[in-house]
């Protein structure tokens, strides 16, 4: 007697099982994943800057995942874009967290997520900058319900790291010079510590000494200024030990993770000055990745306008500034 194999209805094919846990039942279609663009760098590099500029390019908005930001306070410290150099461009997670609360890794992909799909139901481009790599991560390569809902296009903003290390300590003068001292004064806590909250900022840390001893009637005013300069030169080193440690971190990811970041090296826009300095950053930097994002978006591959003498010059006084 000849066996027949039993007729399985398609109603009841089996579903295919992925190691992360998800399935998906073979004969309905993969749902379109919608477009995001993350922008990674060491601090200093110009993620906010570039960010800005793509969003002068296209109809987008702007997810901050640089951890210090996301708290109230310190604005000077973290060095948080102002509102004149977003240009009005809409900014997420910024100065939402509780100074002393904790934030992790978790906390920010649900916010993120609820930022990003709030933009993209807007018709906008969700951005995601900062320099948090750990966040990106968490985010991209963790986050199941992320990874099934979005693709990703990365752009690494690159710089030498002798030119960027000496941009970094010409920025720590300059926010000196608009009132850092006087900002981390107002966190300064002799029972704190510096393990959580904003207070963990670079920034802060470094001028615990001084602000024990900023008072003490038996230290002179020379040692007092002598104190307050070896602080500074501490916020100096541990900004370039992060900026070294960040670009690590990013080839890290790209290594391991075989992410296809786009990279761009921008040493030559920090190495000029004013108008020149503008003119590379435009050519090297913002104009290619709009033609990366237009490619990524699927787009025609138009001739990229030059942006805005706002979205970009905002980031450039005395010295070359590329803000984070």
């Amino acid at each position: 007697m000849m066996n027949i194999a039993p007729f399985v209805s398609c109603k009841h094919q089996p579903r295919i099982n992925f190691r992360d846990g998800l399935t998906i039942d073979p004969f309905i279609p993969r749902r379109r994943k919608e477009k995001v663009v993350i922008v990674m760098g060491a601090t200093g590099t110009g993620k906010s800057r570039l960010s800005i500029d793509l969003a002068n390019h296209f109809s987008a908005e702007v997810v901050n995942s640089d951890k210090m930001q996301i708290y109230e306070g310190l604005d000077i410290v973290t060095n948080k874009v102002t509102d004149e150099e977003t240009c009005g461009i809409p900014h997420h997670l910024l100065s939402i967290i509780d100074p002393n609360e904790v934030f992790t890794a978790t906390d920010f992909c649900q916010h993120a997520s609820i930022a990003v799909d709030s933009i993209i139901k807007k018709g906008q481009l969700p951005i995601i900058a900062g320099g948090s790599n750990s966040y990106i991560k968490a985010l991209v390569n963790d986050d199941i319900e992320f990874k099934s809902r979005y693709e990703c296009c990365f752009l690494w903003i690159d710089v030498n790291l002798k030119i960027l290390q000496r941009f970094v300590s010409e920025r720590v003068d300059k926010m000196v010079k608009d009132g850092l001292v006087e900002e981390v004064r107002e966190f300064f806590n002799s029972e704190g510590d510096y393990t959580s909250g904003i207070r963990r900022a670079i920034g802060v840390p470094e001028m615990d000494q001084y602000f024990r001893n900023e008072n003490n009637k038996l230290i002179d005013e020379d040692v007092r200024d002598k104190m307050l300069q070896i602080s500074i030169e501490k916020i100096k080193v541990n900004t370039c030990k992060l900026a070294c440690c960040q670009r690590q971190n990013i080839l890290r990811l790209e290594t391991q993770l075989g992410w296809n970041i786009n990279r761009f090296d921008a040493t030559e826009a920090f190495e000029k000055k004013g108008s020149e300095s503008h003119k590379a950053w435009h050519r090297i930097v913002s104009e290619p990745s709009a033609r990366i994002v237009r490619h990524f978006r699927g787009e025609e591959l138009l001739n990229i306008p030059s942006p805005p003498p706002s979205s970009s010059t905002s980031f450039l006084p005395a010295v070359v500034t590329a803000s984070h």
